[in-house]
């Protein structure tokens, strides 16, 4: 154990998850080359090979993947031990932390209204995710939970429930030519510069929220890339780029004159969606996810049972501490 680095064991941990070095690089936010490094210092330590890497494959070898069987209960027990001596040091006997993106859903509010109802000592923190960062808080343990908005593919989340289905608006400038249409097509995107997302989010994410091309296939220049939805409508504003935002959303910031939302069609609704760590589930999230589904709007969709992970999320019940 002497002279242990916890960044290489979490180097290893999402390289076994991912079995690519480009993509363990942008979860743990570090170069391909960092990860390599960790590894290579990593197995110096174990004395031994852990990960094949060939140009085609990486893959464990047998020994990684007995390690990564001991790694990975150790390392979360490792997690819940500062989790539970932050929550006891802060006098809280339960406490969920919510991260959203943009703005409240009405939805969500009245689901943490419930939640509220449902469980009033635990303490809610609500933590404003980054537009261009929707995975990063929940990976870094900043959020028990987080609204995000679809698709999410990331092999370590699980999704559920989903809900808040909007048709997109298209943000332009007060002055930009589209701003007297009832509605545009997806296809006069090609007439845009659509403001993007920085790169911290995933490229088949930025491409739903700010596609390169239409429906058809015709090109869609590129704007500025932003961080928040704050930069975003601000260069909007500007007459910088336009952006594409559900109707929700667009409803919420309609009292800015120097902005107007058309309603584009043709593109898929967008959608948000409830998200947990596959591995690290608070029993306050699963009931916050309960909290959701007994919220939505369809009371066919409430009678069902949603699957949040891989238990059904059942009726409210004591919260561990």
């Amino acid at each position: 154990m002497s002279g242990l680095e916890v960044r290489e064991l979490e180097a290893f941990l999402v390289l076994a998850e991912e079995l690519h070095f480009g993509r363990a690089g942008q979860r743990l936010y570090v170069s391909q080359s960092r990860v390599s490094q960790l590894l290579r210092s990593l197995e110096s330590r174990v004395g031994a090979t852990l990960v094949d890497r060939t140009s085609r494959r990486v893959r464990l070898t047998a020994l990684g993947e007995r390690f990564l069987a001991d790694l990975g209960p150790a390392y979360e027990a490792l997690h819940r031990a500062v989790d539970d001596v932050r929550a006891a040091a802060r006098g809280i006997g339960a406490s969920l932390r919510v991260g959203f993106q943009g703005t409240l859903d009405g939805h969500l509010t009245d689901a943490l209204t419930l939640f509220g109802d449902r469980y009033p000592d635990c303490v809610v923190d609500l933590v404003e995710i980054p537009l261009s960062d929707p995975f990063g808080a929940l990976r870094r343990r900043e959020v028990d939970t987080a609204v995000v908005l679809l698709p999410v593919r990331e092999p370590d989340f699980v999704v559920g429930p989903v809900f808040s289905r909007h048709h997109h608006t298209l943000a332009v400038s007060a002055r930009h030519p589209f701003s007297a249409r009832e509605s545009v097509s997806a296809e006069e995107l090609a007439e845009c510069r659509v403001i993007g997302v920085h790169s911290d989010a995933p490229e088949y994410w930025r491409a739903v929220h700010a596609p390169t091309r239409t429906p058809t296939g015709r090109p869609v220049p590129s704007g500025p890339a932003v961080h928040t939805l704050q930069e975003g409508l601000s260069l909007v504003a500007a007459d910088r780029g336009t952006m594409l935002l559900c109707r929700a959303t667009a409803a919420h910031h309609s009292h800015r004159s120097s902005v107007a939302f058309v309603p584009v069609t043709g593109l898929p609704v967008s959608e948000l969606g409830l998200v947990r760590h596959r591995h690290r589930t608070p029993p306050q999230a699963r009931a916050f996810a309960q909290a959701v589904v007994d919220t939505l709007p369809d009371p066919d969709h409430r009678s069902r049972p949603e699957r949040f992970g891989d238990a059904s999320v059942g009726e409210a019940e004591p919260l561990a501490g």
